[in-house]
């Protein structure tokens, strides 16, 4: 079973996630921000990172850069799943390292279906 790491500082988001990974059959761990994803992935690498990119402390697009420079995390895709919806920051966040991007909003659908797909181009 594949492990999903959810970064988001809103409790409401990262509850929402994980309950509808969960019915799709992976399991789910979870942070507040960059910081503690850093920290959860050097403790248990996760097959995959879904993350916001304004939290506190550490923001994504940092947490996109330390995975991708780091050779023991380079590997594992990053989705982010944020509120800003603007070509600009999609574009940057897949220039930060970022393997897909989908806004909130988001249907349930498209995420479980993005999440299937890049756990299995791993």
């Amino acid at each position: 079973m594949s492990t999903v790491l959810v970064v988001d500082d809103s409790q409401t988001v990262r509850q929402m996630l994980s309950e509808l990974l969960q019915k799709g059959g992976l399991t789910v761990i979870e942070a507040v921000n960059g910081l503690e994803a850093k920290e959860k992935i050097q403790a248990k690498r996760p097959d995959l990172v879904i993350t916001d990119l304004i939290m506190p402390e550490m923001n994504g697009y940092e947490l996109c850069r330390w995975m991708k420079n780091e050779p023991s995390t380079q590997a594992i895709p990053i989705l982010i799943c944020s509120t800003k919806d603007q070509e600009f920051d999609r574009y940057w966040g897949m220039k930060q390292g970022a393997d897909a991007y989908i806004t909130k909003p988001f249907q349930a659908g498209e995420m479980l279906t993005t999440v299937k797909q890049l756990l299995r181009g791993k």
